[in-house]
């Protein structure tokens, strides 16, 4: 029997992170999270490739460019969504998840979904703050496993 388990270190990656400019007082720091994941896991910053783009509406489309160049073993996606008087948060955080998950099944590449879908901005900060439990920080150490498990996958 073979058991396929993703490994947390993960040298020679190719990683893009795409990352929503709005609401940059969060998305800095999910991306510092992300950075810092990434160095941990021993992904080389020549590895890693930022990509930022207006919102988080934005992200579906570039993450699945990123994915078609075939440059990169994965995507993270970074972005803030935070609840106004309005509907427009639930329907761009509906399409952005569902717009996620067609890229990545589209593309085979794997996609992590960093964005942060909060009630409010000190619900936001308090989910992007420093260490492990920074969300920025979860979406890349699970595309890295995420990664070393399709690489396993993909042997003969």
């Amino acid at each position: 029997m073979r058991t396929i388990d993703g490994n947390p270190a993960a040298s020679g990656l190719r990683v893009a992170i795409v990352v929503s400019k709005y609401h940059d007082f969060v998305t800095d720091r999910l991306q510092g999270g992300s950075l810092a994941a990434l160095d941990a896991a021993g992904v080389a910053r020549d590895g890693i490739t930022i990509v930022r783009v207006p919102g988080s509406f934005e992200l579906p489309s570039a993450a699945r460019h990123a994915a078609e160049g075939g440059r990169y073993d994965a995507v993270v996606c970074l972005g803030c969504l935070i609840k106004g008087e309005t509907p427009h948060f639930e329907v761009i955080a509906s399409a952005v998840a569902h717009g996620l998950t067609a890229a990545a099944a589209a593309t085979g590449v794997p996609m992590t979904f960093g964005v942060l879908t909060t009630n409010s901005v000190e619900e936001a900060l308090a989910r992007a703050g420093d260490g492990p439990d920074n969300k920025g920080w979860e979406a890349a150490a699970a595309a890295v496993e995420l990664a070393t498990i399709v690489r396993q996958l993909r042997q003969p």
